[in-house]
């Protein structure tokens, strides 16, 4: 069975050397023992820094790939074409539209146009005329299409429109399909072979997959490569995020998730400008998938998660990846705290009742059962709000590119927000008081949905931005959700904390929430 400790115990800061550290270590809990050498080595040095900043690689792509379908599989604005009135010279917005198409939604209809009145015999009429067309009557359009603008997405390039519409939205659905499979994937078999190695694999095959899409020569392939795409890429966040807080000090861990998470609000903002510019959707892909191939710079660069190789009994290379981080931080760390980390490890390792080092679903389920489940249901919540106010920011009036930016844009006060509640009411009452406001203020947006529609376009969007403010207080980006969420990133682990999911970290020195609830098991 899993084995339990009542209270998480919060590492206090030691001075460099000197019989008072000793003592401090020597009394250190088993499970302790590994902060209590990051808080010696540097919490938050010159490692740290330059690991973050390798692993703001994986974060940018994640971001970048988990909704660039927003884009790729967009529906561009479009109008029936009327062979008596159009000519290669017309163009989205012309004259006779006034008597040929019908309006919706205050924009040509894209899909229906005035039957014609007269079949074949125009007279001695040579420009279009209004006598033609009969307005009571509406006919699908069989001439093709106009489009306002020269973007080109799959919808424009395979012929998707009207009745066939379901085809753009069916991108999204098997996107997120691709993400349920590819993150518990993921997740397992980083446990089974180490988060360096599926972080370098997930990115270069992530490369693969998004540049082959960009060659798909019709709508299934594209689809079925989007799938593949999210499946090897969606654990991307994830497993970064564990690598970049992992060895960072208790005290320090807080502000080193705002980091990640502006940097996630900072790619998504980027996307939609740079989106804009790179209009073709083959190459927008091109652009966005290329750097991930520098992925493999991390065999040589980036450090092995410490903690997953003391739960391999690879205790040689964790000792010498802890010398590397105190080297580089020009701290001192003894043989002795080595030795003494590598002894409990062993005793805990001993002690396991877990074949092989893993739990099994089962023993899982028993003791944290619910408390999974009440996580998923806060994780389901948060993502079908903040990815339903992102996917629909391009139903807003004006330019779609500009309105995606500001979603991510909206997000980076929320992030600093949730950092200050968080250290000032604790995580669960910083949770509880995004969710509530921002359930609030999307109720208020609907019940004045008439009055609000008479607003200048500035006005008219303050309530989705600031829906995505508040869902941002503990939104942390990618997943699709998913994109990856900062308050639920670090309070969920404090609930569940078994070899079954990456090991997150531990709570932060100094929060004055209680922290005695929730389950708490010693990591081996």
């Amino acid at each position: 069975m899993l084995k339990l400790q009542p209270k998480l115990e919060v590492v206090q800061e030691k001075p460099e050397s000197g019989p008072e550290a000793k003592d401090s270590f020597q009394n250190a809990t088993q499970d302790s023992q590994l902060d209590s050498i990051i808080v010696q080595i540097g919490q938050f040095g010159r490692f740290q820094i330059s690991n973050y900043l390798l692993l703001c690689l994986p974060i940018i792509c994640n971001a970048f790939y988990s909704i660039s379908y927003v884009f790729t599989a967009g529906q561009v604005p479009h109008r029936c074409n009327i062979t008596q009135c159009d000519s290669l010279e017309t163009g989205y917005d012309e004259p006779f539209l006034n008597f040929t198409t019908p309006h919706r939604h205050g924009t040509w209809d894209q899909c229906e146009h005035y039957a014609v009145m007269l079949d074949g015999d125009w007279g001695n009429e040579a420009e279009c005329n209004a006598s033609w067309f009969d307005v009571g009557q509406r006919v699908s359009c069989d001439a093709g299409f106009k489009l306002q603008s020269d973007e080109s997405t799959i919808a424009s390039e395979f012929g998707i429109y009207c009745s066939d519409q379901w085809k753009l939205s069916m991108v999204g659905t098997v996107n997120n399909i691709g993400q349920f499979v590819g993150i518990p994937l993921g997740g397992y078999l980083s446990d089974r072979y180490g988060r360096k190695s599926i972080l370098v694999l997930a990115g270069v095959l992530s490369s693969f997959a998004g540049l082959a899409r960009s060659h798909a020569p019709d709508y299934y392939s594209f689809l079925g490569l989007e799938f593949l795409d999210m499946a090897v890429g969606s654990t991307l966040f994830p497993t970064a995020f564990l690598l970049a807080v992992e060895l960072v000090g208790p005290k320090r861990r807080v502000i080193a998730a705002t980091m990640i998470s502006l940097t996630y609000g900072l790619a998504e903002a980027g996307l939609g400008y740079l989106a804009s510019y790179l209009l073709d959707w083959r190459v927008l892909l091109r652009v966005l998938y290329m750097p991930a191939l520098l992925h493999l710079i991390f065999i040589c660069l980036l450090p092995e998660s410490v903690r997953w190789l003391l739960s391999q009994s690879m205790e040689q290379e964790a000792k010498e990846t802890l010398r590397r981080v105190a080297r580089v931080n020009r701290r001192s760390l003894s043989e002795q705290q080595l030795n003494d980390l590598v002894r409990s490890n062993r005793q805990v390792e001993a002690q396991s009742s877990a074949p092989g080092g893993h739990y099994t679903v089962r023993q899982i389920a028993q003791a944290l059962g619910w408390r999974i489940a009440l996580c998923c249901f806060v994780w389901f919540t948060h993502t079908f709000i903040c990815l339903g106010l992102s996917l629909n920011a391009d139903q807003l009036s004006g330019s779609k590119f500009e309105n995606f930016s500001i979603t991510g844009l909206m997000q980076l006060p929320g992030i600093l927000m949730a950092t200050t509640l968080m250290h000032r009411v604790g995580r669960r009452w910083a949770l509880s008081f995004s969710l509530f406001s921002c359930a609030s203020l999307l109720l208020a947006a609907a019940a004045t949905d008439e009055v609000i529609n008479r607003f200048p376009r500035r006005l008219k969007i303050f309530f989705p931005e600031v829906c995505i403010f508040m869902i941002s207080i503990y939104d942390q980006s990618q997943p699709n959700g998913i994109s990856q969420v900062q308050i639920l990133t670090l309070y969920s682990p404090m609930l569940i904390k078994t070899k079954f999911q990456l090991y997150m970290g531990q709570s932060e020195e100094g929060s004055d929430e209680d922290i005695s609830d929730p389950i708490k098991c010693i990591y081996s």
